[in-house]
């Protein structure tokens, strides 16, 4: 097999790894799905402090659209916002503020 090197002609041949609990797995599979990045980069963009953009595209939209009747549904079934929601509504504030940003885009 024969190695690659990434778009920008880095090795990445260092492994990291660590424990996640369920739920922050959940939450960080949410976050990445939102960016449209892949695990590793999204994951790397944050350790090391990088902006995460989020480009529009397809798999973004849908990312955006199916997190958005979760969390529909989740305010239905409760009824109400509490303090014991925090982390569905700072899932609520991330996907506001992509999509605030990414209206920005798209009028430029």
């Amino acid at each position: 097999m024969k190695k690659k090197c990434d778009e920008k002609n880095r090795w990445r041949n260092r492994m990291v790894a660590f424990r996640m609990s369920p739920e922050e797995a959940d939450q960080l599979d949410i976050h990445v799905k939102i960016s449209g990045l892949t695990k590793q980069e999204y994951l790397i963009r944050r350790v090391l402090e990088k902006d995460v953009i989020v480009n529009g595209n397809p798999r973004v939209f849908k990312a955006l659209r199916n997190q958005l009747e979760s969390v529909l549904n989740e305010l239905r079934r409760l009824e109400i916002i509490s303090a014991e929601n925090e982390e569905l509504i700072e899932v609520i504030c991330y996907i506001s503020k992509i999509l605030c940003e990414l209206k920005e885009n798209t009028n430029k």
